[in-house]
């Protein structure tokens, strides 16, 4: 066994040490493990408080301040670095990597109206593990500083520590959305990189174990922490199983994380239901209300649709809808996540829902971005479905834009009709207009038109084309919402409380139709 290293005795052979290897292995580690904490707070903000970037924005920031003031801090630790570095290392496995499970179980636990509660224990555990993440990096540059300095210049050591801390960032910020959370979860990605956090704290024990005055104490302190992180890992499902049980009140029956989004499916005495990042998508009760009013008045309107292109609703509901019409040669769905389209497809539960849409020979399923798509393809078509989800942050507010309406604009044939899903026009009022305005600035006219679906209330859709709309002489059999004896004209018509209001249309430039989303929805949960 080598003897402790001391720290007047820096070393004379050439390369570099293990004590040297270690500590910028360290450093590697420590910047993974503090960007993780930083990345799981933003997802589980957005996740648990709606997707926005106002949330990702917001904890990003905070941490990023509380990593200034532990830096700051770290001034005033003058003596027995090694061993305050280790007790950080244990104190930010412990608080960042339990982390998630606390926010999930706090969520759980907290009555209705606790947004506030929730936010300043969410703020409260950010700034905390970003304060210890602070002092983490100034306390490694001082040690190596001290055993090192006959090796190093300061310049030298600042830009070996900045490179292993930066490349520690670019490791993790690749793994964390491809491979951490849609393969261990959140809870689990937290508990795991606290337990890394740990080893560090491991590592440092035995490498310094010459130092330090308590080394009983610090090793008890150690087993401890790893006790309680074990433990937390081997609990991690059934926590967020209860978690997600408690939060959506029906039994869970898929729960999943894809590169994208969360996927949450339950199912109870009342039907199914499917949540992306917390926010219900539909419920089989009445989907088919919202489905049919989204596809059917545009499809009929036409007359002998052959060609369909169906943005997002990648549950299939609305390729069923358009498979209705026997006309309908081929049908192109554009769907950024390929693991809704999968689980959409393969499981008996959600096939049924669809039915089978998924599995037509006349559909086509594209995995990739829809702006992108429609700017690289020239294909023309029919009419074309838009089921994005609402516009809650930067990277949906693109797909209501003056920018995406005129790519839109190329694909559509001159006589078809392309319809888009547009909110609640009773509940986010002006957002829903933002969108009947940023169609007819890219040149469109827009027929904006309602429907009542149960799960949602008064919702909004809007057909997009060169040529009015007119009422459909016939629809296909077996609808349950819509059908011959439909008063049209009250779908089209709206009352005083959802009349048009002045708004200025959607650009790439302002995303102002994010802000009036944020603001009208969030009314809401106050």
């Amino acid at each position: 066994m080598s003897a402790p290293i001391a720290a007047e005795s820096p070393p004379s052979t050439p390369g570099i040490a293990p004590a040297e290897l270690a500590l910028l292995a360290s450093v590697f580690v420590v910047a993974a493990c503090g960007l993780v904490y930083e990345l799981a707070a933003g997802a589980l903000a957005s996740y648990l408080l709606g997707d926005s970037v106002l949330q990702f924005s917001t904890v990003i920031g905070s941490y990023l301040f509380a990593m200034g003031v532990g830096s700051w801090l770290s001034r005033h630790i003058e003596h027995q670095l090694v061993a305050q570095f280790l007790r950080i290392e244990l104190l930010v496995g412990l608080v960042g990597g339990l982390m998630p499970a606390a926010l999930f179980a706090a969520h759980s636990l907290l009555p209705a109206g606790h947004a506030l509660s929730f936010r300043l224990l969410l703020y409260g555990l950010v700034l905390v593990v970003g304060i210890l993440v602070g002092l983490e990096i100034p306390l490694v540059m001082r040690i190596l500083k001290r055993h090192f300095q006959q090796r190093y210049a300061l310049k030298e050591l600042v830009s070996q520590v900045l490179t292993f801390d930066y490349l520690g960032a670019l490791a993790v910020s690749v793994a964390f959305p491809l491979l951490l959370v849609p393969h261990l979860g959140l809870v689990r990605t937290g508990v795991f990189f606290g337990l890394l956090n740990a080893a560090v704290a491991v590592w440092a024990l035995w490498l310094f174990r010459g130092e330090l005055r308590t080394l009983r104490a610090h090793a008890l302190a150690c087993a401890f922490v790893i006790g309680v992180l074990l433990a937390a890992l081997a609990g991690a499902d059934r926590l967020t199983s209860w978690a997600e049980d408690r939060f959506y009140g029906d039994r869970v029956v898929l729960r999943e994380s894809s590169a994208y989004q969360r996927i949450v499916v339950t199912a109870g005495p009342a039907g199914v239901r499917l949540f992306l990042n917390g926010n219900l998508q539909f419920h089989s009760r009445d989907e088919y209300r919202y489905h049919e009013a989204l596809v059917h008045p545009a499809m009929a309107a036409h007359g002998a649709p052959k060609r369909v292109l169906v943005l997002g609703g990648g549950d299939g509901m609305a390729v069923r809808e358009v498979l209705k019409y026997p006309g309908v040669e081929r049908v192109t769905l554009v769907e950024l996540d390929p693991h809704i389209t999968r689980l959409f497809a393969e499981l008996p539960l959600l096939r049924t829902l669809n039915a089978d849409a998924l599995r037509s020979p006349k559909l086509t399923i594209v995995n990739t971005d829809a702006f992108g798509w429609l700017e690289q393809q020239r294909e023309v078509f029919d009419v074309i479905v838009v089921d994005f989800p609402d516009p809650s942050n930067f990277s949906l507010g693109k797909l209501y834009s003056t920018t995406f309406y005129q790519r839109l604009d190329q694909h559509l044939a001159a006589g078809g009709y392309a319809v888009v899903q547009t909110t609640s026009p009773l509940i986010a009022r002006k957002s829903f207009w933002t969108v009947a305005t940023t169609i007819e600035a890219a040149g469109l006219t827009a027929t904006p038109y309602h429907a009542h679906v149960p799960s949602f209330g008064e919702w909004g859709f809007i057909l997009a084309s060169h040529r009015p709309w007119r009422v459909p002489d016939a629809l296909p059999p077996g609808l349950r919402f819509l059908g011959p004896d439909t008063a049209w004209a009250a779908l089209f018509s709206f009352p005083p409380d959802m009349a048009r209001v002045p708004a200025e249309p959607n650009r790439l430039s302002n995303q102002t139709l994010v802000h009036t989303f944020e603001a009208e929805w969030g009314k809401v949960h106050e």
